[in-house]
């Protein structure tokens, strides 16, 4: 099994590679392996022909995306269009991490993958609007596809959890918002049903991908700070005063009922968390 992972020196491609280690896997640079570059792309894969290719780059700084659409767009649009074209083309399966901003936020449940949340794939963000368009490229031109919805992703890198810590130790007091809600979900654990799925050869499809259960960014920071054992006080704001240039969906929470059915096995977040931090607070 050979497979190449794009984006292997970001926040969830690093987990990829350590947990895809077994296997042949080539991990191309940005520089080495622009997705954007049709032909560029297509002698890679003629020279490694991986039998799997997971693609986790992405232009994802959802406040930048506002400003630099160009940039947002070649990446998580023509990147994809192009990955698309070529796994179709040499038979080669397509592994894609998309995103639960592709949601408008605006449902009060769990989006799953029934046909009425269909209804709901209205992004607010550019970066929501430019990751459905992939997803889009991916099912229209792509045979044989997994395309897996995740979120609020936490790792070896830089993450909320990491920024609230940091803020605890320099601050008295911060500010969270209250008023989002989604599924924490540990690199760890992604990199870990994507094996599985690998493993198990699931059937093609949309899949949501994160860690079981859900909270609001508010209720994660005061988790965070109770574990590190910090005496910062965590303020409750409105998503409309905070300072963010994109607006975020309300509600983003997903449902994972259609992997768990695959026998795919998928901690809770809470219990992920405290992986997490376990190894956090060894390093500081």
């Amino acid at each position: 099994m050979k497979i190449l992972i794009i984006g292997a020196s970001g926040l969830l491609g690093k987990a990829v590679t350590e947990e895809l280690k077994n296997y042949e896997i080539f991990t191309p640079t940005s520089k080495e392996l622009d997705i954007t570059k049709r032909e560029k792309v297509e002698k890679y894969v003629l020279e490694k022909l991986p039998n799997i290719i997971i693609n986790c780059a992405a232009y994802t700084n959802v406040d930048k995306a506002e400003v630099e659409k160009e940039h947002a767009y070649n990446i998580n649009c023509v990147g994809t269009l192009n990955l698309a074209q070529i796994c179709n083309k040499f038979n080669i399966t397509l592994m894609h991490i998309s995103t639960d901003y592709v949601f408008d936020g605006k449902k009060a449940q769990y989006y799953s993958h029934k046909e009425d949340d269909e209804l709901y794939l209205n992004p607010i963000t550019m970066y929501g609007i430019t990751k459905l368009q992939g997803e889009k490229n991916i099912i229209n031109l792509c045979k044989k596809y997994y395309i897996l919805r995740t979120s609020w992703l936490f790792g070896d890198g830089k993450n909320f959890i990491r920024t609230i810590i940091r803020l605890s130790k320099e601050n008295s007091e911060i500010n969270v918002v209250n008023d989002q809600f989604g599924n924490p979900t540990y690199t760890v654990d992604l990199a870990s049903i994507i094996n599985q799925i690998i493993i198990k050869q699931i059937p093609y499809g949309i899949y949501n991908a994160t860690n079981i259960g859900s909270t609001s960014w508010y209720e994660l920071a005061k988790k965070v700070l109770t574990y590190t054992k910090s005496n910062c006080i965590v303020n409750p704001i409105s998503t409309q005063n905070s300072d963010r240039k994109a607006v975020r969906p309300k509600n983003s929470r997903l449902d994972v009922t259609k992997l768990l059915k695959q026998g795919i096995e998928i901690p809770t977040y809470d219990n992920a968390l405290e992986r997490f931090l376990k190894i956090e607070l060894k390093e500081m």
